[in-house]
């Protein structure tokens, strides 16, 4: 019997870890908290060629919709001001704050701020700054205001909590070609996160999740989904990011010498970032089965520097010469996060396909491991701040709601 009940185990392990889960099939799990205790959010954007995934959110009284950039790997939420300094084309909503909504040094939500305020020298009915920088050289100023989010749950009920976020006057991206859309949607685990606030006043359970399909949309949520087949990884630190810990990379299941990598899990990142010894590791590893495939420079992509010459119209027009990956965590057994060929390689408009791992180093990220929004296409993946861990699973759909 115990041999059997062991065999079953490991049956079951494998099929939660390498099949897609369909929704159809999901059960929920009466330890976690009711259906109406999440919010659901349709999710527009894609890795290629836009960039980046956002949601829509509405703010204020009335209520006024907001386009939004998924980031796991920030906390604060801001919005564009009315007033802000132009620096590419002005989003479609600029936000203007009501009379009395702006935060002053004295209140907890500007304590909160911690390193993104620094206040402290200020006088206690001081307008709250903040100032939030990016590692790929964009950044936020503004003033830290408190208003109204309309919210509706999963089983109809809408709320319309007062959460503080950014109003950002002073807002920058790295490039003047890239698309500034109404603001930030930070869902990091500090404490200025509005998944925080949510979880402190009660209205939710401090979890996130999304799901970001390749062909371009998906979902994301906030509070329960309980649902069965998640790969579950301990967070590793207490810092603001979503740090699992140590991991190795397979390479068709196999192992390689590129061991011990730090991974930070960040949705504000459209691709992978290795560290430099690392990226140049793996980029070895991948051209040894490129035997016939000429690498070329595609001005289509200039964001991604190694490409090989196509024509190629799908993935299985060169799934012969790629392998797929995955990362084997060190410090618990049997978790992976596999990285088919759509979760490291891009088919662009001129049909060449680019390596969608980027040298992490050269952009400033210093030692740093970045799993982005490219390896994380199809999957489900929830950042449980309730109980300090992140899962994720392959789906077989990210259309539909859970």
């Amino acid at each position: 019997m115990y041999v059997k009940a062991l065999v079953l185990y490991f049956l079951a392990w494998i099929t939660a870890a390498y099949q897609p889960l369909n929704f159809t099939e999901m059960k929920p799990d009466s330890g976690v908290g009711s259906e109406g205790s999440s919010f659901y959010f349709p999710i527009d954007g894609n890795v290629y060629p836009l960039g980046y995934y956002t949601v829509t959110i509405s703010i204020g009284n009335p209520p006024k919709q907001f386009v939004l950039d998924v980031d796991t790997g920030s906390d604060l939420t801001w919005v564009t001001y009315i007033g802000a300094v132009p620096f590419s084309k002005r989003p479609p909503n600029p936000y203007k704050p009501p009379e009395n909504s702006i935060v002053k040094c004295r209140d907890l939500e500007c304590e909160a701020l911690g390193y993104l305020g620094n206040n402290e020298a200020e006088p206690p009915d001081a307008q709250c700054h903040y100032l939030v920088d990016y590692a790929d050289g964009g950044s936020s100023m503004g003033l830290l205001v408190k208003d109204s989010f309309t919210l509706t749950m999963r089983d109809g009920t809408t709320v319309t909590p007062q959460l503080a976020f950014g109003c950002g006057y002073d807002n920058r991206k790295p490039s003047i070609q890239q698309t500034i859309n109404d603001g930030i949607l930070g869902l990091g685990k500090g404490a200025p996160s509005i998944l925080k606030q949510l979880s402190d006043i009660g209205v939710i359970r401090n979890v996130v999740g999304h799901c970001l399909r390749s062909q371009g949309g998906g979902y994301l949520f906030f509070g329960d989904i309980p649902v069965l087949g998640i790969v579950w990884k301990k967070i590793w630190s207490d810092d603001e990011q979503y740090s699992l810990g140590s991991a190795n990379i397979l390479l068709d299941g196999e192992a390689t010498d590129i061991r011990d990598l730090e991974i930070i899990f960040d949705s504000g990142s459209t691709y992978t970032y290795l560290n430099s010894e690392v990226y140049g590791a793996l980029l070895d590893l991948v051209k040894r089965n490129l035997n016939g495939l000429n690498e070329v420079t595609d001005t289509a992509l200039q964001d991604l520097p190694i490409c090989w010459q196509g024509p190629f119209e799908s993935f299985d027009d060169f799934a012969s010469h790629f392998k797929p990956l995955a990362l084997n965590f060190t410090d618990e057994k049997n978790v992976q996060f596999q990285m088919d060929l759509k979760s490291y390689l891009i088919i662009g408009e001129s049909k060449n396909v680019c390596f969608g791992i980027l040298n992490g180093t050269e952009v400033g990220l210093e030692d740093m491991n970045v799993i982005g929004d490219i390896s994380m296409q199809d999957k489900l993946v929830i950042y449980d701040n309730e109980n300090g861990k992140v899962g994720w699973a392959a789906i077989d759909t990210c259309d539909k709601k859970f």
